[in-house]
Order: C-alpha cells, then sequence, then structure tokens
C-alpha cells in the first residue's frame, strides 16, 4: 500500500466529500503522490512531510475518474481508422489494434487507454446492428478462426484486447470462451439471438459481461427471454472468476456470495433503451450496471450529416447517430457524465449507484479495481469533481488537472 515517500510532490485535496467504500465521506481529504492514492494517515510521521500543495474541493463530491467500456470514437475520429502523415492505413484489424493497446493517461495527451474492445466479427448476421454483414464468421476452426481473424495482437491478451463480444449461439463460441479468459480477455456476450438457455450456457463458459444490454439481442418474450433472461436468472453455477462479477447485492441469488450474473451494459441516452427498461435492469440486478456510452466518431459533431467510417451518419435528436435515410441507430453521441445523470434521473438511484456503475462496476469487470474505479491507496490518481447534480466540476489524471473546454449542448 502506497504511503508518502522522499519522492515526488504530495498534493492534498481537502473539503471534499469522497466517495469511497460504497458511501460518500463527508468532509474528507485524499494525499496523492507520484500519480497514485497514497495512505498518508498511517506513514505521515515516518518522513514527516507536509504536502506540496493543496487543492480545495470546496464540498464537492470527488469520485474515481469514470471508465467508458464501450467507446468507438469522437468529435469526427474513429477508432477503427488511422491516418499518418504519409498515407491513409488499410482499415484492418491488425493494423488498428495495435494503436489501441494500453496507453497510460496524461493530462494532456487524454485518457488512459485500456486496451480494445472487439464487438465482432464472430457474431450474429440477425443482430448485427450496424455491422457489416459479408465479415461476419463463425469458429467452428476454435481459437485458430479468432487468431486469424485478429492478428498477433491478440495472443497478447489482455494487454491488447480488454473486451471480445461474441455471440454464444455462434459455432464453436462455447469452446473458445474460456481460451479468450485464459489470455486474460473479459469475454462479453452480444450482438447475439441466443435463446436463455444458450445465453446461459454462454455465462457458465466464462463470459462476465453482456454488450449493451436490450440492443442488438433478441427481445424479451415471457416463453423464453433471450439473453435478456440473464437478469433473472437464479441457478447460475459459481463464477470461474468470482473478482469480475458483481457485488452481491438484494436481489442476487445469495446475498453473502459474488453474484454468478454477468455485468451488463447499457446505454443510458434515453434512445437506445427507454428509461422504463434501464428501470426494469436496474431493478432486476443493480450491482451489474455498468454504464456505456457506445458513441462513434459523430460525438460531439452538430446536428445533420457526416461522412464517417466510409459511411454517411446522421446525427440527429438528444442523442443518437443513424445510418443516413434509415432509423438503423449507428451509435450514440453521449457522453459518459450524461449518462450517469440519466441514470439517476431514470432509476432514481442515489448519487452512489450512479457513479459506482461509471466507476467501481466497469473496473471490477475488467478485474482492475485494485487500481481503478476507487480512491482507496493504490489506486490510480483519477478523479472527477461533481456538484450534487453530479455535473463535471473539474478532472484529474494521475492526479494532474485537465483543462476542460466548453462541449456542444448535445452531449
Amino acid at each position: 500500500m502506497p504511503s508518502p515517500s522522499n519522492g515526488g510532490k504530495i498534493t492534498k485535496i481537502i473539503n471534499a466529500r469522497i466517495l469511497r467504500d460504497h458511501e460518500i465521506v463527508n468532509d474528507s481529504y485524499l494525499w496523492i503522490q507520484d500519480g497514485k492514492i497514497i495512505d498518508a494517515f498511517n506513514s505521515f510521521f515516518k518522513y514527516n512531510r507536509e504536502p506540496d500543495e493543496i487543492i480545495d474541493a470546496q464540498g464537492a463530491i470527488v469520485a474515481p475518474g469514470f471508465i467508458d467500456l464501450q467507446i468507438n470514437g469522437a468529435f469526427g475520429i474513429d477508432f477503427s481508422d488511422y491516418k499518418d502523415p504519409e498515407s491513409k492505413l488499410k482499415k484492418d484489424i491488425a493494423t488498428v489494434l495495435p494503436l489501441l493497446q494500453y496507453r497510460p493517461g496524461d493530462a494532456k495527451e487524454g485518457a488512459e487507454i485500456l486496451g480494445a474492445h472487439c464487438e465482432g466479427p464472430f457474431i450474429s448476421t440477425e443482430k448485427k446492428g450496424a455491422h457489416n454483414q459479408t465479415v461476419i464468421q463463425n469458429a467452428k476452426d476454435g481459437i485458430d478462426a479468432l487468431d486469424k481473424a485478429y492478428g498477433p495482437e491478440l495472443k497478447k491478451g489482455g494487454k491488447a484486447v480488454r473486451i471480445m463480444t461474441v455471440a454464444p449461439e455462434i459455432e464453436g463460441i462455447l469452446d473458445v470462451i474460456p481460451q479468450l479468459v485464459d489470455r486474460d480477455i473479459t469475454v462479453s456476450i452480444g450482438h447475439s439471438a441466443a435463446t436463455i438457455s444458450q445465453a446461459e450456457e454462454g455465462v457458465k463458459a466464462g463470459a462476465t459481461f453482456m454488450t449493451h444490454l436490450f440492443n442488438a439481442m433478441r427481445p424479451f418474450h415471457q416463453r423464453d427471454p433471450g439473453m435478456v433472461g440473464i437478469l433473472g436468472a437464479s441457478d447460475l453455477p459459481e463464477p470461474k472468476q468470482p473478482e469480475r462479477h458483481p457485488l452481491p447485492s438484494t436481489t442476487s441469488p445469495c446475498r453473502e456470495k459474488t453474484d454468478p450474473r454477468p455485468f451488463y451494459g447499457i446505454i443510458c441516452d434515453g434512445v437506445h433503451v427507454h428509461p422504463n427498461s434501464v428501470r426494469i435492469a436496474y431493478y432486476s440486478h443493480p450491482s451489474g450496471c455498468v454504464l456505456v456510452t457506445d458513441a462513434l466518431s459523430a460525438a460531439g459533431l452538430p446536428a445533420g450529416i457526416h461522412r464517417l467510417g466510409g459511411r454517411d451518419v446522421e446525427v440527429r435528436g438528444v442523442s443518437g447517430a443513424y445510418i443516413k435515410g434509415t432509423n438503423t441507430l449507428a451509435g450514440s453521441t453521449i457522453s459518459i457524465d450524461h449518462c450517469v445523470r440519466n441514470f439517476k434521473k431514470f432509476t432514481r438511484c442515489t448519487n452512489v449507484e450512479a457513479l459506482e456503475a461509471a466507476t467501481l462496476h466497469p473496473a471490477q469487470c475488467l478485474g482492475i479495481q485494485d487500481r481503478k474505479g476507487t480512491l482507496n491507496p493504490g489506486a490510480d490518481a483519477d478523479m472527477v469533481f461533481l456538484d450534487d447534480d453530479l455535473n463535471l466540476k473539474r478532472v484529474f489524471v494521475r492526479g494532474v488537472e485537465v483543462e476542460l473546454k466548453e462541449r456542444n449542448a448535445t452531449l
């Protein structure tokens, strides 16, 4: 557990309401050194150091930095495309993945990249959404099929690919899931026409996440609820990776053990998922909720038609980008802080629950809660300052404040 040392500058944050251990602690403080939260109370006297800098939070809520597990781009930039000064690189998974590997966060250069979330091509043609049907394939050749599709980066596991979305009913996928888990990759089920039994088999095989719940999956039916029915599952086996499953809640099969149900991502923009559906998910499985934006390159751009990713996309309404001339959603244009506020509004949950759905829960899903998603000693000093309505006031990356700019009102 990091303690104050004779090393770098020590910063102390005072007059803060800190989100810690599932509650907001009033009139508290944080100590930061070398980009980490440090334990000042137990070892301050060992080095007899005063803080070099004091930041007055002025009563703001201080929460861990937000984590978005599904974002495709923003402000005209598509993460699946890249241009260098010399030439445009071929839009190819093997080319793009090296650019999305882990990269530490920096207040000037941007947020930390935790790795890539690979969505497809091992998904259902029936529930492909905006994905190109011509590249969708099965996994009858096992893990070799995935290695061939993604190239050498997939063999690096969690260092390059953090999350893989697959459809559990696709041939060969159930055998592949444990192998992906062995590579430290979080497996998510989604873009799927799976029945409830197929979805449960995916979870039993090791899937610990569901990609954008309600979207690109079979709609709920009373006799076969499909993937949505996982919310009500009560007889799943004890998870093989309990540290990557939700904490127990009042709706868990056992309130003393890790919940065997997986986490689920949900796009809380009021467009992709109706507020009533958000409430149903939350009331069914509150500790499993992970807020995601599914934002694409149109996020932050004005309403209208934009040429993005080789196709025309229309930005319209409160949130949402549609394939031109259709009502097919290509992704959202919302920001993660807006999702947090919407989630609280839709569900009437507490500030703690809304914030943990964008901090602790995604960190647990990735198995990185020792350094992300909390403000405990040893965690990275990524923080957001918020008012009581959860509006962003200040942002810090590894203890350094980010200069905030005015954002488009549609965000």
